[in-house]
């Protein structure tokens, strides 16, 4: 006979088993690398839809977990069995805090290329909302699935074309209402270079009723293109010509928290991070 098993709840243990050795950045990249897909394969919105079990499936697995202490306590040496214990009672705790997930939020982080958004949305999202964190919706990496390129693989003229663009801020406010119906908080990653597009995303909190912080970053031009060109390794296909031209667009009026970050990361972090409530380990 053949078996077969839902996939969350397969990924679930190993979600689960990071969260609680404390390696919550490396459990929410998981999660995210999951439902994105690698070398072009596509995570689909039913992946996100399914993660209104997630909080039940790391339940499961941390119940699991403890049972199988309980199961050896008795034969765990006497000078080891009051951390065994404490080990026990942590991992039937959390499976009752999995199934008690915080009310989901959209957080959108924007500004020019080069600003740092990206860093700040990577460093925010595993301490928004349940465990493992929030689904990081990036602006780069749909555009690249949408031209089905691996996400370091440079993409020409014709993927950047108004009519693409706009697309792409469909898909990624279709794919936040799907978390968000889900219970999964969401944070957003994109340029927001129009009030238009930054409408839209507070829309989809409205109108999921959930909380919505909207943060704009900004920086100095030569710091952006110093750093734009210094990238390695990433799915942002922007150089210091783009900046150069996004320097010269009409954002309009900005009623985001406006965030300087000029600074080091971890200072544009804290700042973030009291503006949106968050509390990120080590700040």
């Amino acid at each position: 006979r053949l078996a077969s098993i839902d996939i969350l709840y397969d990924l679930a243990f190993l979600l689960m088993d990071l969260w609680m050795r404390g390696y919550k950045r490396h459990a929410n990249i998981v999660l995210n690398r999951y439902l994105a897909g690698e070398r072009g394969e596509r995570g689909e919105d039913g992946n996100i839809a399914g993660l209104a079990a997630l909080p039940l499936f790391l339940s499961c697995r941390a119940g699991v977990r403890a049972m199988v202490m309980l199961d050896r306590l008795p034969h765990i040496a006497d000078a080891e069995a009051e951390k065994a214990l404490a080990d026990l009672k942590a991992y039937f705790d959390s499976a009752r805090r999995f199934l008690e997930p915080p009310r989901p939020r959209l957080i959108a982080a924007g500004g020019l290329s080069g600003t740092g958004k990206s860093t700040l949305a990577g460093a925010l999202a595993p301490y928004i909302g349940a465990a493992p964190g929030a689904l990081w919706l990036r602006s780069d990496v749909e555009r690249k699935k949408m031209f089905d390129v691996g996400i370091e693989e440079r993409l020409s003229e014709a993927a950047y074309t108004p009519e693409v663009t706009r697309r792409i801020y469909e898909i990624l406010n279709e794919k936040a209402r799907t978390a968000l119906e889900a219970g999964r908080s969401v944070i957003l990653d994109a340029v927001f270079s129009t009030e238009r597009e930054r409408r839209a995303a507070s829309r989809v909190a409205r109108e999921t009723q959930v909380p919505f912080t909207g943060l704009w970053l900004s920086a100095p031009a030569e710091q952006m293109i110093a750093r734009v060109r210094s990238r390695t390794g990433d799915a942002s296909d922007a150089d210091a010509a783009v900046v150069r031209r996004q320097l010269e667009y009409d954002t309009g009026e900005i009623d985001w928290h406006i965030i300087d970050a000029g600074s080091s990361p971890g200072a544009v972090l804290a700042a973030a991070a009291e503006i949106t409530g968050v509390e990120p380990d080590g700040l």
